[in-house]
């Protein structure tokens, strides 16, 4: 089980897996304890049954009774601190796990994860990090348990009857070799596809739900309901090969017990006459016994080791899978936080308006080789209204990405005068916020879809902010601010939604709104006056808009108007007065 051939991030995960030694150390011992009180229990039971045949005197058998019963109680209790303990530091370190993953998340989401599937995602940051948690259950702490348990059971056996100890000890090196060769053989494979194939399931089905509509409508549901009906069978013949390697696993285990047994009541019985080890030098039936039936308990502990290694390379792929939830290194595109801590100016709205500035700004998406964008020059003050258009592809979404630095830049960008890289991220947000062509939804109230923006705001502030955007009298109708939107906003329109995503930007309050496509998901009739009650809505002296959409706006609405060319690189160059120069710019 070495981790020399693993990625460097795999390591950190299974290393961030494993509960911290003040956690994982208490339920580790109390484990030893009740695995030697089962051990334990069985041979002084068998020393009790045996011995009772000879009529002893009442005394042997009651102290014989008090110790199958102080065993039996001790197992249980051991059993139970071990069950709560170790559960109890896996799942401290499962929270530390997930936050931890969350955190290498976010510095590179959206743009960063776009290559990965919604499903796959959600199944490696559910099911393979709840994976995890086998780690010390089922690996450290088993193969620690059992390994200590069994030693100490052979050299006991090996005190009684030498010859009996050494073949407890052959028994179980080859149990734990072959248990473990033959599981590796005929599920190893197995073990490795489970977490990929729960991933790619997810996926599909995932896919099929959401386009349920549009795959009925085009007559595509069949193939599609086909293809996962071919990943669910790829994935039943993958778990059953996995069972039908820990079927023989436990079999040759319990092959191998037996073998033990034997072995022990082979050399023990003639070392009734010769006489026993050094903890038994005359040896009577009892003691025999005791040595016969000692491996079956022995084995029986044992048995986790062979299951600790398919549990082993379960665990190790769903490390992979988690770690290469991001690569290795941040894509060029991506901004990384490099805060200047000579920088004075942190942006805050206590701090009074903010100025925009780009300069030749440029910008590209992960592994795209063309740049999204290119050349565009812009100032928005406080009060601008700016309305940007220009064909599919011009990179008008890749400008509003990158102002809210989600992508990384070249050119210049600065927030009153200082450039944007060398502030935190999470400051620029706080003063450019983003409305996006599909905003999202939670499942939730109409509330709490607007409270995250504010969660001090009232339902009174909450109400006003809706009669800005114009669904005062929609929210009364649908019973105000418990009504539900839906997952995704199913329950509503798009123009709807659209509105809720600017009311959560008003309350947020950003001195700079970037409102994105508001109406490709709105019918005309409707697109005209979901812009007009945007802008509306939007417009304060200290906050500067820019709106991109394809819907006409009209001038009284605008500060400017400016048209990217087809293909970036025109050098645009946008003025909020209403002086646009340079490519395919029009005022």
């Amino acid at each position: 089980m070495s981790e020399a051939t693993l990625h460097p991030h795999t390591r950190d995960v299974l290393r961030l897996a494993q509960p911290r030694p003040r956690w994982f150390v208490p339920g580790l011992l109390a484990g030893i304890g009740s695995a030697v009180m089962a051990v334990a229990l069985l041979a002084c039971s068998a020393w009790l049954i045996t011995v009772a045949a000879e009529m002893p005197s009442l005394a042997v058998l009651g102290l014989a009774v008090v110790g199958v019963r102080t065993f039996a109680i001790f197992r249980s209790v051991f059993r139970y601190l071990e069950r709560v303990s170790s559960h109890d530091a896996a799942f401290r370190q499962l929270a530390e796990l997930r936050l931890g993953m969350f955190r290498r998340i976010v510095p590179i989401a959206p743009a960063g994860l776009a290559s990965a599937g919604r499903g796959d995602l959600l199944t490696r940051l559910v099911r393979d990090v709840d994976d995890l948690q086998d780690l010390p259950l089922r690996v450290v702490q088993p193969l620690l348990v059992a390994g200590i348990t069994a030693l100490l059971s052979v050299v006991g056996i090996w005190l009684i009857v030498p010859a009996a100890g050494l073949t407890l000890l052959v028994c179980l090196l080859l149990a734990g070799i072959l248990g473990t060769l033959f599981s590796g053989t005929l599920s190893a494979r197995a073990d490795r596809e489970l977490a990929p194939l729960r991933g790619a399931l997810a996926d599909e089905v995932l896919e099929i739900v959401e386009n349920l509509d549009v795959l009925t409508a085009f007559d595509a549901l069949n193939p599609r309901l086909e293809q996962l009906e071919r990943t669910d069978a790829r994935l039943r013949q993958a778990t059953l090969r996995r069972s039908v390697g820990i079927g023989v696993q436990s079999a040759v285990v319990a092959l191998f017990a037996g073998a033990a047994t034997l072995g022990a009541l082979y050399f023990g019985v003639p070392a009734l006459d010769s006489g026993g080890g050094l903890l038994s030098p005359v040896l009577l039936g009892p003691t025999v016994i005791v040595a016969v039936l000692v491996p079956m308990a022995v084995f029986e502990v044992f048995g986790m080791i062979p299951l600790a290694g398919s549990a082993w390379r379960q665990v190790r792929v769903s490390a992979t899978r988690v770690a290469d939830i991001v690569p290795a290194a941040v894509p060029g595109e991506i901004p990384v936080d490099v805060v200047d801590p000579l920088t004075l100016f942190a942006p805050d709205r206590a701090r009074g308006p903010v100025v925009l500035e780009l300069t030749d700004l440029g910008a590209r998406w992960p592994g795209q080789h063309e740049p999204g964008v290119a050349g565009i020059t812009l100032r928005l003050a406080p009060g601008d209204r700016v309305h940007l258009a220009g064909p599919s592809g011009a990179g008008k979404t890749t400008l509003a990405q990158t102002l809210v630095r989600f992508l990384d830049y070249t050119g210049s960008y600065r927030l009153n005068g200082v450039e944007a890289r060398l502030l935190a991220q999470s400051e620029v947000r706080r003063v450019v916020g983003l409305c996006e062509q599909r905003p999202w939804l939670f499942d939730d109230s109409i509330r709490q879809n607007l409270l995250f923006a504010r969660d001090t705001a009232t339902d009174a502030e909450l109400e006003a902010v809706l009669a800005r955007v114009g669904l005062a009298e929609w929210s009364r109708a649908r019973g105000g601010l418990d009504a539900r939107v839906g997952e995704r906003g199913a329950l509503v329109s798009g123009g709807q939604a659209q509105r809720i995503a600017l009311a959560r930007a008003l309350l947020a309050d950003f001195p700079v709104l970037i409102v994105d496509e508001p109406t490709a998901n709105v019918d005309s009739a409707g697109a005209d006056a979901l812009v007009r009650d945007i802008l509306t809505a939007a417009a304060d002296a200290h906050r500067a808009v820019l709106l991109i959409s394809h819907t006409p706006v009209p001038d009284e609405l605008v500060t400017a108007r400016v048209t990217l060319p087809a293909r970036a690189g025109g050098h645009t160059v946008i003025s909020p007065c209403g002086a646009v120069r340079g490519g395919a710019a029009t005022s």
